[in-house]
């Protein structure tokens, strides 16, 4: 008699149910369309269009050429934390213990994960605002936790408040996640804005995950502040950074969290059995990176500032209502208004008629919806052809 069950599962069925519930991103199906399209300008993917500057990609050359091909303490090159926890020293006036409060990651996006997978208990409810890194929620759902939105708009310049996220705390609410300088909407949150959030966390007793990648790219008036650095918070922030952004170095996949020990601890564990250590090659680079990178760093800056200033200048005299973004490297217009079209169709049509790629804002979130993203990490020439083009679709399709 056999013991086989009378029904057989499919292999999807084998997949846990938290990974079946959630979507994939909203970004990917664009992504497709564009890879099987000819002449398209891209300002879909967030990622500098500046290749690696050739000191760095030449030290990790070297480390190559040296045979320094091994594995790395867990936590990454004790040179590395030591130069990461000097930055933040001098840009921030936070301090970290390299050897137990650094850890090297394999870029920014695994910091979040394992961030979130040490930290987060069954059910716990995490507060974070959208529009956001497609990321974020998908990870606290991962994690076991409860994904809880707080809507922003660019009436307010899609900044959160602390009056927005205190509405939101429940007996259950373990965490505030903020992405600030923001992708998609290259908001920024100021120092008092940053205090008044760090005294709600503190009133309630809340940890803060800040993913921070953005730092550098910041422009005008604004300077950006680390949330760690703030009174009291460093004991209950988990600080989220990186290489990829600010030095043009996506593909080197090197990022870092920093915490107090009693929270890396946790997070150093979750890191050690699924990753082992960032690649050797990269934290090399990365070392060159903080070495001698500011002049690139500020260079590429100025760049992405030329850049941003013509996009939103175009944008809103296209009739495209477009708050000046003051981080990161992407505009967020508002596209419903003016065309009548949702932003998916928006998305789809631009791209079809016109070969202009952007990404729908409602990949990053409900609250997104209405607007596209448009990256402004890509050459004068190609984003002055291609607001050319936007402008020439708005006419034929306005409302």
């Amino acid at each position: 008699m056999s013991n086989q069950p009378a029904t057989r599962r499919a292999p999807a069925d084998f997949l846990n149910h938290r990974v079946r519930e959630i979507p994939p991103s909203g970004i990917r199906r664009f992504f497709d369309m564009l890879a099987e399209m000819k002449d398209v300008i891209s300002l879909t993917i967030g990622e500098p269009d500046f290749t690696t500057p050739e000191p760095i990609t030449r030290a990790a050359i070297e480390s190559l050429e040296a045979g320094e091909t091994h594995y790395t303490a867990n936590g990454g090159m004790l040179e590395l934390r030591e130069l990461i926890a000097a930055n933040l020293q001098t840009r921030y006036g936070v301090e970290y213990e390299p050897r137990t409060e650094l850890l090297v990651t394999v870029g920014a996006s695994e910091g979040v994960d394992a961030s979130l997978r040490a930290t987060i208990n069954p059910d716990d409810e995490v507060i974070y605002h959208e529009p956001c890194f497609v990321a974020y929620a998908p990870c606290i759902q991962l994690a076991g936790g409860v994904a809880v939105a707080v809507s922003t708009t660019d009436a307010t310049d899609f900044r959160v408040t602390a009056a927005m996220i205190e509405s939101n705390i429940t007996p259950r609410t373990k965490a505030i996640f903020l992405g600030y300088p923001n992708n998609p909407t290259g908001a920024v949150l100021d120092r008092d804005e940053l205090e008044a959030i760090a005294s709600i966390a503190d009133a309630h007793d809340l940890l803060v995950y800040s993913d921070e990648i953005y730092d550098r790219l910041v422009y005008g008036d604004h300077e950006h502040t680390a949330m760690s650095s703030l009174r009291g918070m460093r004991e209950r922030t988990i600080l989220l950074g990186g290489f990829s952004k600010s030095y043009a170095m996506t593909g080197w996949r090197i990022g870092y969290v920093a915490a107090a020990a009693g929270l890396m601890e946790g997070i150093a564990k979750v890191h050690q059995y699924g990753i082992m250590c960032a690649p050797t090659s990269a934290q090399f680079a990365a070392i060159e990176a903080l070495r001698s990178g500011e002049p690139h760093v500020q260079a590429m800056r100025s760049e992405y500032d030329r850049r941003r200033r013509y996009m939103t200048d175009r944008f809103n005299q296209i009739g495209l209502h477009c708050f000046e973004p003051m981080g990161a490297f992407y505009c967020f217009p508002r596209v419903t208004d003016a065309t009548g079209m949702d932003d998916t169709t928006f998305a789809q049509r631009l791209l079809e008629e016109e070969r202009v790629g952007v990404v729908p804002g409602s990949a990053f979130g409900p609250s997104g919806a209405g607007h596209v993203r448009v990256c402004y990490a890509a050459a004068y020439e190609q984003i002055t052809d291609a607001m050319d083009r936007i402008e020439r679709f708005v006419q034929r399709h306005r409302a």
